[in-house]
């Protein structure tokens, strides 16, 4: 893959928040089929909603063209990931990983939070290999468990 870099942007830029949605839609579609419930948040957002979430996000890009992204919101110690998105063609490239290890480098916290639905094989084997542990599961609804897990990161 050449020309591949990660970068902070700007979610309030509508054309950066339709950017996200191509990616986002069917990639929580993917997600959606996996955990067999398609009542998620994620595919209910908008540009609106996405401008409002005050998430801070960085994009995967390969030659200029977002392919996936990551954002969180920082409060004290804590690194909290609300969304680990990667398009469907771009699966199985190791991506998600890197968008991981970029967010673990980018910040000095002491704590990295995540959840997921807890049918979700994928990024819980992903999340698991990076060292995260399950700090609990909460039942959404009857169709749908969340997994949180935290990760410590060592302090100097």
């Amino acid at each position: 893959m050449s020309g591949s870099m990660i970068k902070q942007f700007d979610i309030g830029l509508p054309k950066n928040a339709e950017k996200l949605l191509e990616i986002q839609m069917p990639a929580y579609k993917v997600e959606a089929e996996i955990i067999g419930y398609d009542d998620i948040p994620p595919l209910k957002d908008t540009v609106n909603t996405l401008k409002e979430c005050r998430e801070t996000f960085f994009g995967y890009y390969i030659n200029e063209e977002l392919c996936a992204s990551i954002s969180v919101k920082v409060i004290d110690n804590e690194v909290d990931i609300h969304r680990l998105i990667v398009h469907p063609d771009h699966f199985r490239k190791g991506i998600a990983q890197k968008l991981l290890t970029f967010i673990e480098r980018q910040f000095d916290k002491r704590i990295i939070i995540v959840a997921t639905g807890s049918k979700n094989k994928p990024a819980i084997t992903l999340y698991k290999k990076n060292g995260f542990r399950i700090t609990k599961e909460v039942q959404v609804n009857e169709h749908l468990s969340l997994t949180y897990f935290e990760k410590k990161l060592l302090s100097d």
